[in-house]
């Protein structure tokens, strides 16, 4: 079986992350790209996964962001895949945001990719990293929601 697809209209969802950390705000930005990384990014050759975002000198840059070189460019006009890739956001979003991952254990991780408009944009998650037995726990939660739907669905059949 194929692994889950995203939701129509977002591009790359970062799943690991909500896994691995707790979100406890979220943010919404915009993101620089050059032309082949539009494109790449349209044809959904995105993975998020072990990226992450810093607050550099009052700007916010994501890294290790792997955006795939488009494939109908030469290599002369192509774009390194796992470049910093600057992204917009107002001026007191980067101020709230650099308050909170100063404090102790919190990070900015990038939860999504998609597309507003014409425009791409990253959904931003200030996050707290879960310990093991949080991990255990969110999956026992899940498992017993399952059992549950399922009692109830056969329920319904009788």
């Amino acid at each position: 079986m194929a692994g889950k697809q995203p939701p129509p209209g977002i591009v790359a969802d970062n799943r690991k992350a909500r896994h691995d950390y707790d979100i406890e705000e979220t943010f919404e930005a915009g993101i620089v790209l050059t032309g082949s990384e539009i494109k790449s990014v349209r044809a959904g050759r995105v993975n998020l996964r072990g990226s992450y975002a810093r607050v550099h000198q009052d700007e916010v840059f994501l890294y290790e962001a792997h955006i795939s070189p488009y494939e109908q460019s030469g290599t002369f006009f192509n774009h390194e895949p796992t470049r910093p890739r600057k992204l917009l956001l107002h001026r007191r979003e980067i101020s709230r945001i650099d308050g909170l991952i100063r404090q102790k254990g919190l990070t900015l991780v990038p939860l999504k990719i998609y597309f507003k408009g014409r425009r791409a944009k990253v959904e931003l998650g200030v996050a707290r990293g879960k310990k093991a037995y949080d991990k255990r726990e969110d999956i026992a939660r899940r498992e017993a929601q399952r059992d549950i739907e399922r009692a109830m669905k056969a329920r319904t059949r009788e």
